[in-house]
């Protein structure tokens, strides 16, 4: 039996065994999660959602912890979610690109305001 781990907003699927987590699984498959703590729990930046009907292995304390009730609106820490089954979490964009682009969309904005 596998696992399939789904990334979005890119689409990149792939499959894994069960119990692999969901940073492990983004690495095999290309799709970059920021982290700065090598996967120990310990940064909060690999934070990702899981869209519902995900099969995930229940959360452990200490990941529960860390979240502080974000768990609740279906955030996990991409290096503590074990996938179980069929798995689909929205990936955020980095801190740097989600700024570039903001400053793009602003300029082409401007730009749009000189004609």
């Amino acid at each position: 039996m596998s696992a399939k781990v789904t990334f979005w907003p890119s689409g990149v699927g792939i499959e894994v065994k069960p119990g692999t987590s969901v940073l492990s699984a983004a690495r095999k498959a290309g799709v970059l999660i920021q982290t700065r703590c090598g996967g120990n729990a310990a940064c909060f930046m690999c934070k990702v959602k899981v869209r519902p009907g995900s099969d995930l292995m229940p959360i452990a304390d200490e990941e529960r912890r860390k979240l502080a009730g974000l768990e609740a609106e279906g955030y996990r820490l991409a290096c503590q979610a074990k996938a179980r089954g069929q798995v689909e979490v929205d990936v955020p964009l980095d801190p740097l690109r989600a700024a570039v682009q903001k400053l793009l969309a602003k300029q082409a904005e401007e730009n749009d305001d000189l004609w």
